[in-house]
């Protein structure tokens, strides 16, 4: 990824050994007109830098799920879904509403088109395989429950998770214990190059979504690898990404409002064999034709934002919502 992006630009500057002021310095010095964090107040981030306004115009945009809560952040990227009309009060910055989904994907990612072998993965051979590779941090107690009433109702059904580190799956499996599941039930899978995960979701039968933080780019990862998705719709923007991509790939039935509705929905479809495979159909067409992974549309909309943004800027105008 970071190849394709040096190649793709004019000017790739790595600025990361340089000092807060000096990299504000040099973003004021050669007139960057729109200036865009991708970070927020994330682990490595640069805020520093945006707080010293170096440029007239900056956004907050896909790394840091919410409110900056500051007054140097001009705009944040959004949809109508992510933030709706009546939230925008809780927001400092002004919302872009985009007309599908806040977030970008990139549709030529590679699956690697291998044969993947259940018990090479360390599944079961036979039996409904639910799945979240979300990180371990996004698993709360309520939804880690709900999980394992669904398991307790579906005999020989299995959660296969991401292993963040030995301590956390020793942790859930004692969890699961503790709920009446064997620790055998719960299945981790070990980090592996992106082409060889995307390949591996064919293996599960349904990801099983986070609240109150959803799954973000590993939810966009189940959906281009062909793998359904079921999601319950949070308040916050980072409870409504699923809703945002479910919706914006044609599949809004995966969408539920509370954790009950969302434990009746996973039973029904791992009950459904027929059910759920009708809803892969859907997916499967659906990945190429409709906005979620349509790269092209997503550029033609997010460069319009930018332009509506410059072009206040230029009028003399104070930042204000917009809808692409």
């Amino acid at each position: 990824m970071r190849r394709r992006l040096k190649h793709s630009f004019e000017h790739f500057v790595d600025h990361s050994e340089r000092s807060d002021d000096e990299i504000a310095s040099y973003i004021k010095d050669i007139e960057i007109d729109i200036l865009i964090d991708l970070k927020g107040f994330t682990r490595d981030a640069r805020t520093n830098v945006f707080a010293r306004r170096p440029a007239p115009v900056q956004v907050n945009y896909i790394g840091y799920p919410g409110t900056m809560g500051t007054d140097y952040i001009d705009y944040i990227i959004a949809d109508r879904t992510i933030i709706p009309d009546q939230a925008r009060k809780f927001y400092s910055e002004k919302i872009v509403v985009m007309p599908n989904s806040y977030q970008v994907n990139d549709n030529k990612r590679i699956v690697y088109d291998i044969a993947v072998d259940r018990l090479e993965a360390g599944l079961p051979p036979i039996g409904f395989v639910f799945c979240c590779f979300n990180n371990n941090y996004k698993i709360e107690p309520s939804v880690f429950g709900c999980w394992m009433r669904i398991l307790a109702r579906l005999e020989g059904s299995v959660l296969w998770l991401l292993e963040d580190n030995t301590f956390a799956a020793e942790n859930l499996k004692k969890e699961a214990v503790a709920r009446g599941i064997g620790a055998d039930r719960l299945i981790f899978a070990k980090r592996v190059p992106l082409p060889e995960h995307l390949a591996r979701h064919q293996l599960a039968d349904l990801f099983l979504d986070t609240l109150p933080c959803n799954a973000h780019t590993t939810a966009s990862d189940a959906l281009w690898s062909g793998l359904p998705m079921l999601t319950c719709l949070g308040e916050t923007f980072a409870g409504r990404v699923g809703a945002s991509l479910l919706k914006a790939i044609g599949l809004p039935e995966l969408i539920t409002n509370t954790l009950e509705s969302y434990e009746r929905m996973a039973v029904d479809l791992a009950s459904d064999p027929e059910k759920l495979a009708a809803i892969r159909r859907v997916l499967a067409g659906n990945r190429q034709t409709t906005p979620l992974f349509d790269t092209g549309l997503y550029t033609k909309h997010i460069e319009a934002a930018y332009q509506a943004m410059y072009e206040r800027y230029q009028a003399g105008l104070s930042p204000d919502h917009i809808v692409v």
